[in-house]
């Protein structure tokens, strides 16, 4: 069965010269006006390391010429909304053939009901130059926060992934080859994939209300959380803040696992104070940041070197001194836009004495320095009061860590009211 499309597109035809020709320079979604359009769901990317033999967790699935599916969970409704395509870390163009949009049926299946076609500039079509963005023109189809959509794009035959969010916690779904982008059945679906790809936003037209980025690294991306379920604590935050009825804020997850403020990583992502503007404050309608970061700074600087694929290098050392200027930084950033920031200490690691000396000195300034706009104390709230270098018991995902689905949801709770924009 294949969805009946409201906007019928013509096919863009093979042949570089006519791809060339049809790459559409879009505005990005900062050039657009915050009080109409407010990010709903939004991804970060991070490179793919570019290997003969890579590990298997860096094998990426081949996609030219094939339909790449993914689920998506907008957290704030509307009627009209605006895709946004990247191709950052591209080193070709990205070449989308067919893009649609349909509420998701569960798997790799889509609703045949409020499907909708994504044009770029009037044309089915995109090509993206290397370290290019562009965003959709105005798609007409009702969202509901929360509810999962199945973003479809039918990609060029010549057509690699190389950068990517490797940690979804979310099943995604590559075609055998061929345009399935009208598909409603998930049968065409063959191969799954836990990671996002070019897709990094998805803003709706919705006047006065805002977004609040969640920005960091594992903890905030939800390592070890369910998968499918949506458990991460931007996720628990965004049910929070419909539980009290604050309809008019969504809520982003920025998060990359790995990733560290300081230090580039060659799987784990640019450092997150050289990627902020982009991954955060670049989209529209964020007025609060809640930032959480430095643990792996802390972390990675003790760990031995690996031949081959090293991704915890460098191996920086770093003191709490350096996080705080770090930290200094990306306030500035912030302020520079007029967007509120939140800091949220390091949460328990079970770190050896040298490094927790480190973590506490961090959260000592976090919480007393008042350089933040406020303060969410994560590490008070998910910390064992009998042993506070190590997470509660019913927290803790067994790895010492990353909570589990409890303690991302206690996270949540944790931010103070005033730290929340609203309208």
């Amino acid at each position: 069965m294949k969805i009946a499309l409201p906007l019928a597109a013509s096919r863009i035809a093979a042949g570089a010269a006519l791809l060339a020709s049809l790459a559409v320079a879009a505005p990005s979604f900062a050039d657009q006006p915050s009080a109409s359009w407010v990010t709903s769901w939004a991804t970060a990317l991070q490179s793919i390391p570019q290997l003969e033999a890579p590990p298997p967790l860096y094998r990426a699935p081949a996609v030219a010429g094939r339909t790449v599916r993914q689920i998506v969970y907008p957290t704030l409704g509307g009627q009209v909304a605006r895709i946004h395509v990247s191709n950052e870390y591209g080193r070709t163009p990205l070449v989308i053939e067919a893009m649609g949009i349909a509420p998701s049926s569960g798997g790799a299946a889509a609703g045949e009901a409020g499907a909708a076609r994504v044009t770029f500039g009037g044309r089915s079509g995109v090509t993206v130059p290397p370290g290019g963005a562009v965003e959709s023109d105005p798609v007409h189809v009702e969202l509901h926060a929360r509810a999962a959509y199945a973003i479809s794009s039918y990609m060029g035959a010549e057509q690699t992934m190389v950068a990517w969010h490797r940690v979804a916690s979310q099943v995604n779904y590559v075609s055998r080859p061929g345009d399935h982008v009208a598909d409603a059945s998930g049968a065409a679906f063959e191969q799954r994939f836990t990671q996002y790809v070019w897709v990094t936003g998805l803003a709706v037209e919705a006047p006065g209300a805002a977004t609040v980025a969640a920005i960091g690294d594992s903890i905030t991306d939800g390592m070890r959380s369910s998968l499918n379920q949506n458990r991460r604590w931007p996720d628990a935050l965004a049910r929070r803040l419909a539980r009290e009825q604050r309809t008019g804020l969504a809520v982003i997850d920025l998060g990359i696992s790995g990733n560290r403020l300081l230090s580039d990583s060659p799987c784990y992502g640019e450092a997150l104070e050289r990627r902020f503007e982009r991954d955060a404050l670049a989209h529209p309608g964020v007025k609060t940041v809640v930032l959480l970061i430095g643990i792996n700074d802390i972390n990675f600087q003790a760990m031995p070197a690996r031949a081959g694929l090293d991704c915890d290098a460098p191996h920086t050392r770093v003191n709490a001194d350096d996080l705080i200027a770090g930290y200094k930084r990306v306030i500035a950033q912030a302020h520079a836009r007029g967007v509120r920031i939140v800091g949220a200490t390091l949460t328990p690691a079970s770190l050896p004495p040298e490094r927790e000396a480190i973590r506490e000195s961090v959260n000592k300034w976090i919480r007393t320095s008042h350089m933040f706009d406020d303060v969410a104390d994560f590490d008070a709230a998910l910390r064992d009061p009998a042993n506070p270098v190590r997470l509660r018991r019913e927290y803790d995902s067994g790895d010492h860590v990353h909570p589990d689905d409890a303690g991302y949801a206690a996270m949540a709770e944790a931010i103070p009211q005033s730290a929340l924009a609203g309208r």
